[in-house]
């Protein structure tokens, strides 16, 4: 056993004691993984956190014992350890995957000198010997173009390189425990497999010992050997991974495996925990229409359409030199559909989607909204459009001012924009979106840092919605909710569309989730599109051999 937690409680600091995590209990032997799953909220997040003494301010350990053998079989209790005695430990015996990579990583620091500074620190490598050593390493998490990566900061990444730059500082001191948080959110489905057969095969190699927190099923049915399932801050549920996914005992680990959708619930309202444990009956809905009609109005235009970025130059003396994102895209909406965007990480679905609404600009190419260019919109015009066409972005902390309350900055756009006559209306409608994305009306005064991952995507996704936008761009804005969140996530967005006559373009790199909701899908490759059509006609007749590919690795159990 390299790892004990017991009787562990966590409060918050503020009297009245209000218990986060209540008295857990589990162990974690040498080589072994122990999946740790719930839903967002649930307290899996903060569990891992307090296992390195890195629990958020106003939080703290009430009572309970974390007992970690360390790599000279020597015993000790980390609640009890002093800085110095800590640091020895965080990064080099136990290291730890956080949930977004954007508010994790130094956005001031190449990616390479990050993974770097961990090698020289920890390992005594030469500044030369940690170059080498971290280009190793982005070859091993599958980064394309490594040395151009180690260059490149944080902010010219995707969400999926970004993760994988994540998982390779993570494990550079080759660690005894892995602490893996949501290490596969922003993953596409082909890179998932891949990073999850490299921890494989990691831990086989080192005998490395790794807690795995999801709110994917299929991922951790796929990587653990064990599975604890939280919910409202306590186990519930423990044991081997057959006999949970397949014979649980706990009436909410049953809720939790049935509100899983797939493929056969296309066209029906999803479940979700509350329904399932309360036995409510959920509504089943006709199928979706595939084929738009002809006499369908296009929002967007797309023709002809290239982006390039300028890349960082080794030396002075070097030439300027781009990387083209997209090239020769040709694409419309129609008004009404929602649009599926899928590929892996780096093809270019996030960049296309931005440009869309004009937060990167390019020079080739022309893109149309109702009928307008947008790259010749006044600045009248530019405002409008803000407000008819909205984004959720990919990682919900970063996009979130971490200065103002979730309230203020839901009713922030509304104050910009004009709409509604005072601060009392607006303040009703913010109250009313918090409902409506399932969270707590007393919660308008608390800051992001105050919720989980989840949590903060639903903010994001009550913001976008409070200026009452024509369409919205989803990039992976259900990846971070649970099964039972997303469900009720994806039965509003399909709510709203029908009663506002909504458009979306929805960004994911979770198949079964983009052929649920999409009426067609784009496949996007190194920035072109290989394949379009009706979203089922694709999924069972794919005609590219890439996007067979992507169909086949898709996780299940």
């Amino acid at each position: 056993m390299i790892l004990a937690v017991k009787n562990l409680s966590i409060v918050t600091s503020e009297k009245p004691e209000i218990f986060i995590c209540n008295n857990l209990n589990f162990t974690v032997n040498k080589g072994e993984t122990l999946g740790i799953l719930g839903e967002s909220g649930s307290g899996k997040s903060i569990t891992s956190l307090s296992i390195l003494k890195l629990l958020p301010a106003g939080l703290k350990i009430k009572s309970g014992e974390i007992v970690y053998t360390k790599s000279n079989e020597e015993t000790v209790n980390i609640p009890l350890l002093n800085s110095g005695q800590l640091e020895r430990i965080r990064g080099k015996e136990i290291s730890m995957i956080f949930q977004e990579p954007m508010s994790s990583l130094n956005p001031v620091i190449t990616c390479g000198d990050q993974v770097a500074e961990i090698l020289i620190e920890h390992m005594g490598n030469t500044k030369e010997q940690a170059e080498i050593h971290t280009l190793e390493l982005f070859a091993k998490v599958k980064l394309p173009d490594p040395h151009r990566i180690f260059k490149s900061y944080p902010h010219q990444l995707s969400g999926g390189q970004k993760q994988r730059v994540m998982i390779a500082m993570a494990i550079a001191c080759k660690p005894q425990i892995l602490i893996a948080d949501e290490p596969t959110t922003a993953l596409d489905v082909s890179v998932q497999k891949s990073i999850l057969d490299l921890l494989k095969e990691l831990q086989a190699e080192m005998g490395m010992s790794i807690l795995f927190i999801t709110h994917d099923i299929s991922v951790v049915a796929a990587i653990s050997h064990k599975i604890i399932v939280m919910n409202k801050g306590e186990i519930v549920e423990s044991g081997e991974v057959q006999q949970i996914l397949h014979n649980p005992r706990h009436p909410y680990t049953k809720a939790l495996m049935e509100c899983r959708f797939s493929i056969r619930n296309r066209g029906e309202r999803l479940k979700t925990i509350d329904n399932i444990m309360s036995e409510t009956p959920v509504v089943v809905e006709k199928q979706r229409v595939e084929k738009l009609e002809t006499t369908s109005t296009a929002v967007f235009e797309i023709s002809n359409l290239e982006v390039s970025f300028v890349l960082p130059k080794k030396s002075v003396f070097q030439k300027t030199r781009t990387n083209t994102v997209l090239r020769n895209i040709n694409l419309s909406v129609q008004q009404g559909e929602t649009l599926g965007l899928v590929g892996e990480s780096g093809s270019g679905k996030t960049t296309l989607g931005r440009t869309m609404l004009r937060l990167i600009d390019s020079p080739t190419g022309n893109i149309l909204f109702h009928g307008h260019p947008i790259a010749t919109m006044t600045s009248s015009q530019l405002k409008e459009f803000r407000r008819k066409v909205q984004i959720i972005f990919q990682d919900p902390y970063s996009s979130l001012n971490p200065k103002l309350s979730i309230g203020d900055a839901i009713r922030e756009p509304m104050e910009v924009h004009g709409l509604y006559k005072n601060s009392a209306e607006r303040k009703a409608k913010v109250l009313e979106l918090l409902r409506v994305v399932n969270l707590k009306e007393e919660y308008y005064t608390r800051y992001p840092h105050q919720f989980s991952g989840g949590q903060r995507q639903r903010i994001g996704i009550a913001r976008a919605l409070a200026l009452q936008p024509e369409l919205i761009v989803l990039d992976e804005s259900v990846a971070a909710l649970d099964v039972s969140i997303q469900a009720q996530v994806l039965n509003l967005l399909n709510d709203l569309k029908k009663e506002f006559n909504l458009t979306y373009i929805f960004i994911s790199h979770d198949l079964n989730t983009v052929r649920y909701m999409s009426d067609r899908m784009v496949v996007l490759k190194d920035g072109q599109i290989v394949e379009e059509g009706p979203a089922d006609v694709l999924f069972e007749n794919p005609q590219s051999e890439y996007t067979r590919n992507l169909m086949q690795s898709i996780p299940g159990f």
